[in-house]
């Protein structure tokens, strides 16, 4: 769905328990804020259309009757890293801008790991246990050193990366797997960078650090078990679904897997499971994050990035949309209004599929962010064919249409410093028109089909395409005038003398379909359309 345009006082609701920081922040930058937490998903449905910004951690759960009521609702900000609780694919398609605070709990969830692997090594809850039991049972619990054992990180992003300093740091060698993971960036972090068969194969520890996508989810089945090193131990403070919890029963019961300690499972809150009881797991209830700093961090960095996005159009830590900085988002403002106009010119001009989109950034506008103008673009031109479009959900509606996408950067070449092409490639037709940013700070069209002029778009516009003859203006302007329609500017641009030309005219009044038909039947005219911006 379109979203409404920011108004002059957004409101968000904070849906889950947050540090009180994060309510003073949107208070302090003048956002409307309610603080509900423990809803029932008939209780969201019912308030949440009142909302521009839902913050959560993991306890709400976003889904599509929920998305469904959120007329209002701009984005969605998660208190955390994971965002298995919100329906991606769903707030995209309704245009919803899904951000998470992927370092606010990255240092906390780290060190959790860490004690869980000493915690492993050393066997220090079920000695725990049974000291206090009153057992002396100093021969039972035979720990391993850690010191020149291979640690395995299947993920290695920022948490990942942290957990790798952090073991270098107790003399382990540390092996990674993850697609990602440069080969330039392995060296920077003193990690080895391997294939996932040569992990399993090489490790004694393996720590999870991955996000749960349908790639990664089951990663840790009954046929990677068996590729593992015989004694193995393994550590997920990721996410539940990683692992296949009855196949790693199954390999602590054999001894393939010497322990395992997890913070995650499949199903949470985790009242029962198959790992339960076993003298070899060590388990804590989603711990990773549960630190008063990072608490703190979380509820600061959501609550700022919203407010950025709410009332400066700035998009950080955004998933399903291209990051504009805080920084960046005035300059770029104008550019994204000209990119939409742009793309919502050559859609509202567009009568046949298209298969092609061709974006080019010429002079100074190619140093900027360009991601967020390309998907402006997509937006402008999808809306006049399907309403329900904006920059978020653009690119997937492409996609899924199967509408190729291209961006270059180039030097400016022609009259203009800095300027956007938009070309298309129908099933007809290839148009191309090209726009500008004045000193203003307005869009204006500077080339509409080959054709260099220079016009302001209005609200509301003619176009005409036409023979280069005379009398077409005047039989034009009597003819509007007849139907009381006032002209408030007028812009031509023509090929060559005697060839192709091109008119947007701004109108004050809209012009309904029998005056279109009379325009459309003046001779020189080829191609008349009413144009709403």
């Amino acid at each position: 769905m379109q979203k409404p345009k920011p108004n002059a006082k957004p409101k968000v609701l904070i849906a889950d328990k947050l540090s009180p920081r994060a309510a003073d922040i949107f208070k302090a930058r003048g956002i409307e804020v309610d603080v509900k937490t423990g809803l029932s998903r008939d209780e969201l449905i019912e308030i949440i259309d009142q909302y521009d910004g839902l913050a959560v951690r993991s306890a709400t759960k976003v889904t599509p009757p929920v998305l469904e009521a959120a007329k209002k609702l701009r984005v969605i900000g998660r208190a955390g890293i994971g965002i298995d609780n919100i329906d991606l694919p769903t707030a995209t398609a309704h245009g919803i801008v899904v951000m998470n605070t992927p370092f606010g709990n990255s240092i906390t969830t780290a060190e959790h790991a860490i004690a869980m692997l000493f915690a492993l090594a050393r066997q220090i809850p079920p000695a725990n246990a049974s000291t206090q039991a009153g057992k002396w049972e100093k021969n039972r619990f035979m720990g391993v050193e850690l010191t020149s054992k291979v640690l395995g990180i299947i993920g290695c992003g920022n948490i990942g990366s942290i957990v790798a300093s952090r073991a270098l740091g107790l003399k382990m060698k540390v092996v990674a797997f993850d697609p990602f993971l440069t080969a330039e960036r392995a060296i920077e972090i003193g990690v080895e960078k391997v294939a996932l068969d040569d992990l399993l194969a090489q490790a004694d520890f393996i720590t999870l650090h991955t996000p749960l996508t349908d790639k990664t989810r089951n990663l840790i089945n009954a046929a990677n078990l068996a590729k593992t090193k015989a004694g193995v131990s393994i550590i997920n403070c990721a996410r539940g679904g990683l692992i296949v919890e009855k196949d790693l029963q199954a390999a602590l019961a054999s001894g393939q897997v010497a322990g395992a300690a997890l913070d995650v499972f499949e199903v949470e809150p985790a009242k029962e499971n198959v790992l339960f009881g076993m003298e070899n797991v060590i388990c804590t209830p989603h711990l990773g994050a549960a630190t008063k700093e990072a608490q703190v961090n979380v509820a600061i960095q959501v609550a700022d990035q919203m407010a950025d996005y709410l009332l400066l159009g700035a998009v950080v830590n955004a998933i399903n949309m291209p990051n504009i900085s805080a920084e960046d988002a005035p300059r770029i403002k104008p550019y994204v209004a000209l990119a939409e106009r742009l793309g919502s010119l050559a859609g509202q001009l567009t009568e046949t599929g298209i298969k092609e989109i061709a974006i080019e950034y010429a002079g100074n506008i190619g140093e900027l962010n360009c991601a967020p103008l390309t998907a402006a673009a997509m937006a402008g031109i999808l809306q006049p064919l399907m309403a329900d479009v904006n920059m978020v959900s653009a690119p997937i509606i492409a996609k899924e249409r199967g509408i190729a996408v291209a961006e270059t950067k180039r030097q400016s070449t022609g009259a203009f410093d800095t300027y956007i092409r938009l070309t298309l490639k129908t099933e007809r037709q290839t148009r191309s028109l090209a726009g500008t940013v004045f000193s203003d700070g307005k869009p204006r069209i500077i080339q509409l089909k080959g054709i260099n002029m220079e016009a302001e778009l209005a609200p509301r516009m003619l176009y005409i395409a036409n023979n280069d003859k005379p009398g077409f203006i005047g039989a034009l302007g009597t003819l509007l005038g007849k139907h009381n329609i006032n002209i408030a500017s007028f812009n031509l641009g023509r090929e060559k003398l005697g060839g192709n030309a091109v008119a947007l005219i701004a109108i004050d009044n809209e012009i309904n379909d029998n005056v279109l038909e009379e325009v459309r039947a003046l001779e020189q005219v080829i191609q008349a359309k009413m144009l709403v911006f």
